[in-house]
């Protein structure tokens, strides 16, 4: 196939965009390359003669309509977002104008595009969103693809509003698509402001190292590389119409995340204290939801996938990844504004 990636040369996009170039599929990374992408994401597929980068917004049609004029992609994986919990809190705009008015311009085009080559039945609008969407959970249950929507934050209040923008454009136009809803990710290339990075390297640092309230917030954890392998399969043998909710089967505490993530540095890059000791417990953030988890029987039962790795073996391939590629996070961590959170969602 060849895929339009949008926001490829982020986090879970480059994920995607490495794992269908070794599947042998064309990709064009859409990426405006803001703040959160980074080109050395994908530098080890660049010179791949099926890849191809489109420095372009989302929120840009006519930029969007080029792109698909010139490539004529067979599908769209959308990811390009907004997506940290705590910057949407301090400024929710960028979310409201990329989250939705950019998913609203690639349905926009995609549609017109579609329609221009015929309606192609082959053709799908893959969007990716979050487990977000659905709210909080009290100590019991799962979010299952029929849990009503109940975001809590700007940020998931935008996820929630491109779902539907998305469902609305199949209903409405019939374009063909279909949606999935992750939990949490983590792995390589995961952005210096987020829980896990945020951990491993305040702790290198000798930072304090900051845990919401009393770290008792529990998510589902994903390897990355499992979710991009999810994702194609659901572009590639999904139902039309139909969401699947992809989770990691890992659930833990953010302090017990914290602690084996300490554990790990204690064996890999010891010193004269645990790294446990620089734990600092801080106020809690507005809306914070306390419980997410996914049951993934859909996709399961009916494409066959379910994850790979283990928490405790993604967390050790995550620390040790960090502590291989320091001059990747180091030029992150010196861009303008970057590591001032906390760095949950």
């Amino acid at each position: 196939m060849k895929i339009l990636v949008t926001g490829g040369a982020g986090f879970i996009g480059s994920a995607v965009v490495r794992q269908a170039i070794r599947d042998g599929h064309e990709v064009v990374n859409l990426d405006a390359l803001t703040y959160a992408a980074c080109l050395e994401n994908v530098a080890s597929v660049a010179n791949e003669k099926n890849y191809v980068l489109e420095e372009a917004d989302i929120r840009q049609a006519t930029e969007v309509r080029r792109i698909f004029a010139e490539h004529k992609p067979d599908a769209v994986m959308h990811l390009a977002a907004e997506s940290h919990v705590d910057r949407s809190i301090d400024g929710p705009k960028e979310f409201l104008d990329t989250n939705i008015m950019g998913t609203f311009t690639m349905l926009h085009e995609a549609l017109a595009y579609w329609e221009a080559a015929g309606r192609p039945s082959g053709f799908r609008f893959h969007h990716i969103s979050t487990d977000e969407v659905y709210g909080t959970l009290g100590d019991t249950g799962q979010f299952t693809e029929d849990t009503p929507y109940a975001p809590n934050s700007p940020y998931s209040a935008s996820k929630a509003a491109s779902d539907h923008l998305v469902r609305a454009w199949g209903e409405t136009y019939g374009l063909p698509f279909v949606l999935t809803n992750c939990s949490n990710n983590y792995g390589p290339y995961h952005f210096p402001e987020k829980l896990i990075p945020v951990v491993i390297l305040n702790a290198l640092a000798g930072r304090d190292i900051p845990v919401y309230g009393k770290g008792e917030n529990v998510r589902d954890w994903l390897y990355v590389e499992d979710h991009a392998d999810a994702l194609l399969t659901v572009l590639q043998k999904g139902e039309n119409g139909r969401t699947y909710n992809i989770g990691g089967e890992n659930e833990a505490r953010n302090i017990d995340i914290v602690t084996m993530i300490c554990g790990l540095l204690d064996e890999m890059r010891p010193k004269d204290r645990p790294h446990a000791e620089q734990i600092t417990y801080v106020k809690d953030r507005p809306g914070h939801d306390l419980r997410y988890a996914i049951d993934p029987e859909r996709i399961r039962s009916e494409l066959g996938w379910r994850p790979s790795v283990t928490l405790e073996q993604g967390l050790r391939k995550t620390v040790e990844w960090y502590l291989e590629n320091e001059d990747w996070w180091r030029a992150l961590e010196n861009r303008d504004g970057v590591g001032k959170r906390l760095g949950e969602g």
